[in-house]
């Protein structure tokens, strides 16, 4: 995680690398958080602190209020309830142009009539900054984003990805404590979206801004985050790094959410599966597949396999139920049996992690 900030003046040079005025990071604390819309409890009670420097992203299914909180931290949605701090000061009073953050909206919102360098410099002219204060950080923060060549373009002439830039050089050119990002991928392709998550977390560290990104991409928010906050109900389940929400989930909806898994009713004994209250969670990666029986194997016949590039994914029918796994090299042929062995798992009781195991 990147904590140190690049010092400059407010008018940064043209071309010159656009950073806040401010020598640390601002923080972001949330405390209390409640919302409710049309009869129906949006945001119960949401906690939250994001560190100085850290790109943290809000992560859930639709529905969950990840998109409430993020616009109740902008300015744009009044919470019923609770206190937002930006570097330590209570903005919960003040609108969204008096707070010291900036959103990137999923649209873009760019304005079609308006050439890229307008676009970015909208809300310094909002401001009344001089004109030349506004050619120059306009031109800074057109650079950060690589696209100084496409100033004098309109959106329309421009790619989904440089669009998405634009309202990122938008957002900086205000030289805000906080940055917004409202599901800034959505709108572009599966390739181009790697790209830009790369650009958007190298400008994130060169800055060292604190950042907060709403997203329902596992894969997005796994690559880009220190931390990631995942959501379900209006509440945070499990706030962690991407390592642990992985390798440790705290409930149930975490482990399915995070990944794919293998839920089974039971519990595991001696590296078998029996009979007993409560949920096994299994990666796929810790289902080992031999055409030979195994004393701590469950019997399993291959039903389906499915190529994914350096390794196929194998459904195994066991009984009722189907064990996912993964395996390297020559994949086993449909209708192979053979034994599945588990070695490493979660136990999950009413939804919470009671514990995990491993075999030998």
């Amino acid at each position: 995680m990147n904590t140190t900030t690049p010092t400059t003046s407010s008018t940064a040079t043209a071309g010159a690398p656009l950073a806040p005025e401010r020598t640390q990071p601002a923080g972001l604390e949330i405390s209390g958080l409640h919302k409710v819309l049309g009869g129906r409890t949006i945001i119960d009670s949401l906690d939250m602190a994001v560190q100085p420097g850290e790109l943290v992203s809000l992560l859930g299914p639709s529905g969950c209020g990840k998109t409430t909180t993020l616009r109740m931290i902008a300015g744009f949605l009044a919470p019923d309830s609770g206190s937002i701090r930006i570097g330590g000061r209570e903005v919960v009073h003040l609108g969204p142009e008096q707070r010291p953050s900036a959103m990137v909206f999923q649209n873009y919102a760019l304005w079609p009539h308006m050439t890229v360098a307008k676009n970015v410099g909208f809300p310094l002219k909002l401001r009344r900054r001089p004109k030349a204060e506004i050619a120059e950080r306009v031109d800074a923060a057109l650079a950060l984003v690589n696209l100084l060549h496409h100033r004098d373009s309109r959106p329309a002439r421009i790619s989904g990805g440089e669009q998405q830039r634009t309202a990122l050089a938008r957002a900086l050119v205000q030289e805000p404590e906080l940055l917004l990002l409202d599901e800034p991928l959505s709108n572009l392709d599966a390739k181009l979206r790697v790209k830009v998550r790369e650009d958007i977390r190298e400008i994130q560290q060169r800055l060292g801004i604190t950042t907060l990104i709403v997203t329902h991409d596992q894969e997005e928010a796994m690559s880009m985050s220190d931390r990631i906050a995942v959501m379900n109900s209006g509440r945070i389940e499990q706030f962690s790094t991407p390592a642990d929400l992985y390798s440790a989930p705290a409930t149930e909806f975490v482990a399915t959410f995070i990944g794919s898994l293998n839920r089974l009713e039971g519990r595991i004994e001696g590296g078998r599966l029996v009979a007993g209250a409560g949920i096994v969670g299994i990666r796929p990666e810790d289902v080992l597949f031999s055409p030979e029986a195994h004393p701590d194997g469950l019997p399993a016949t291959v039903e389906r396999v499915v190529p994914r590039g350096h390794f196929a994914e194998l459904y195994l029918r066991r009984d009722d139920a189907l064990l996912r796994a993964y395996a390297t090299g020559v994949p086993p042929a449909v209708g192979a049996s053979g034994s599945a062995r588990i070695v490493r798992w979660f136990e999950f009781e009413d939804g919470r992690l009671v514990g995990q195991g491993a075999s030998a």
